[in-house]
């Protein structure tokens, strides 16, 4: 794993010089034409011009000009501020490639302190993200059956598509973040129940937020890792649950996705 990062610049708030943009100046510098440059790129005539007014109209300063007429037939070329951008844009690609071939350096990804800000950064509603590596994957016909080490030692089991493992590249050893609804763990103080789900996660209760209707249980289910359930306040008091209880928190195997 590396670190990488596109350029790019702002004007006045609004994205000025991407890199696809470059590629488009650099092509109209190299062919004299707006239309065998959008060929290089590639994108549509109607496209490049569009991107190339987008630019004219940010900058007080024209980037690039339209010639008609004349023996050659016109053409398209930049101004001589165009390729003094074009001079300076490669001049900050090779600082921020400097400073990224340092970053790589420095920085320990092995260590993944980069994956858990990421991971502390994304926003989903589900209340439980629990870290796991993958220990197996099962392809059926549609759907495959994937199996998570979590940390805590328990092991989590996954449905979810075939396209989807496809998608997300997903072998064995990758690590992976299970995302469960809350609403979607049950819990039981009965150990030996038999059940259709896949999942039975053994913990104690270590929170209880009662609600007017409803209340958040946290379970620990071992070396810090938690499951949070939503339950009725009613089933709070019918299975006399209580910080301490020891309780299984059922999850059926279609409700767990899958991030990575």
């Amino acid at each position: 794993m590396s670190i990488s990062s596109n350029l790019t610049l702002e004007l006045l708030n609004q994205p000025f010089l991407l890199e696809k943009r470059i590629e488009l100046l650099m092509a109209i510098k190299k062919t004299g034409s707006i239309n065998k440059a959008a060929k290089e790129v590639p994108m549509s005539y109607k496209t490049a011009w569009e991107t190339v007014e987008a630019m004219n109209n940010l900058s007080n300063t024209p980037i690039v000009l339209r010639e008609t007429g004349g023996a050659g037939g016109g053409g398209t070329t930049l101004t001589k501020y165009g390729e003094n951008l074009l001079t300076t844009y490669f001049l900050l690609k090779e600082e921020q490639r400097k400073f990224i071939e340092n970053l790589n350096r420095i920085t320990d990804l092995n260590t993944g302190s980069l994956k858990t800000i990421r991971r502390l950064s994304m926003q989903i509603s589900a209340r439980n993200q629990i870290v796991g590596i993958v220990e197996n994957i099962s392809l059926g016909a549609v759907n495959a059956e994937v199996q998570i080490k979590l940390k805590s030692g328990n092991r989590l089991v996954s449905i979810i598509t075939n396209s989807s493992i496809e998608n997300l590249g997903l072998t064995i050893d990758d690590e992976v973040v299970a995302v469960i609804k809350s609403s979607n763990v049950l819990l039981s103080t009965e150990s030996n129940l038999k059940l259709s789900a896949r999942n039975s996660l053994k913990g104690t209760i270590e929170e209880i937020s009662l609600g007017a209707v409803n209340a958040e249980v946290v379970i620990n289910i071992g070396n810090e890792d938690k499951v949070v359930a939503i339950v009725t306040a009613n089933s709070i008091k019918n299975m006399d649950l209580q910080i301490g209880t020891k309780v299984d928190a059922i999850i059926k195997a279609s409700d767990i996705m899958i991030g990575k």
